[in-house]
């Protein structure tokens, strides 16, 4: 699954079109380019048609939500479908205010998604339109552990048969389905945590891999989401090394996306399919 998903980006690296937020980004256009992509970031109403055009993939962050720019996202998610290039949801913070899950609400009932992504107290929000109080953070009961894997590996594959497209549910275990197949992830480190942005870099990084593999949706999101952990192992380790803190960690967390290989990622990866 690596050398091919890794093949074809670096044969046809994809131009990946951000709607995102204004907190992370600028980590969001610097992961798209350490994993070898081009990033775009445009989110006026009056050019998404034509930035999506010319685009490879699609990806929408809700992370600092406004109407303007929701109706942008819809606009360009309709032509993303229309011209049948993937579209990556990250609806963070959904379920925290009547705004937020209105807006997401919209996105999905007039887009097709070929992956939604975030952690397990907004993939339940967005499921049962419940309550999330934990705001971008996900609830500590939320919290995917091995105590609790199978109900959660069973909630999100409806949760996936419901919106007909993968999801990848992040945290200490990170969990991806397209309701049939699915994969556990065990990489990463409590550090990505101490930062803002490493959810929305973990967006654009499988909206790049899907831009390069659109047939391979399923594949290009585990080994995104696999690719995000490691990076954030061997930053850790780097950190550890050099007594340094969260200011660095961010640095080598970039640094390590920017030098993923096969090799790294044979070596490295824990994932385990079910």
């Amino acid at each position: 699954m690596f050398e091919k998903i890794l093949k074809n980006l670096k044969s046809n690296p994809p131009l990946v079109h951000n709607i995102t937020n204004y907190v992370t980004v600028n980590d969001c256009a610097n992961v798209i380019l350490a994993a070898g992509a081009s990033p775009l970031m445009a989110d006026d109403i009056n050019e998404v048609e034509d930035i999506v055009s010319i685009s490879n993939v699609l990806y929408i962050n809700v992370g600092t939500l406004n109407a303007r720019t929701v109706e942008a996202m819809v606009k360009a998610g309709k032509k993303a479908n229309e011209l049948d290039l993937p579209v990556i949801l990250d609806p963070v913070g959904v379920g925290a205010s009547k705004l937020r899950n209105e807006s997401v609400e919209k996105l999905i009932n007039e887009i097709d998604f070929s992956v939604i992504k975030g952690n397990m107290s907004e993939i339940k929000a967005l499921y049962t339109n419940a309550k999330n109080t934990g705001g971008v953070d996900v609830q500590e009961d939320d919290l995917i552990n091995d105590e609790n894997i199978e109900e959660s590996i069973n909630f999100i594959k409806k949760v996936s048969g419901k919106f007909n497209c993968t999801i990848a549910a992040t945290g200490v275990i990170d969990i991806v389905t397209d309701s049939e197949r699915v994969s556990l992830i065990r990489n990463g480190n409590d550090m990505m945590s101490k930062i803002t942005g490493t959810g929305c870099m973990a967006g654009s990084l499988v909206a790049t891999y899907c831009g390069s593999n659109k047939n391979e949706i399923f594949d290009a999101t585990v080994m995104a989401i696999t690719v995000m952990g490691l990076s954030g192992e061997k930053a850790y380790r780097k950190i550890v090394e050099k007594s340094e803190g969260t200011g660095s960690f961010r640095t080598y967390l970039i640094d390590a996306v920017s030098l993923m290989d096969f090799k790294a990622l044979k070596e490295g990866a824990k994932i385990e399919s079910r």
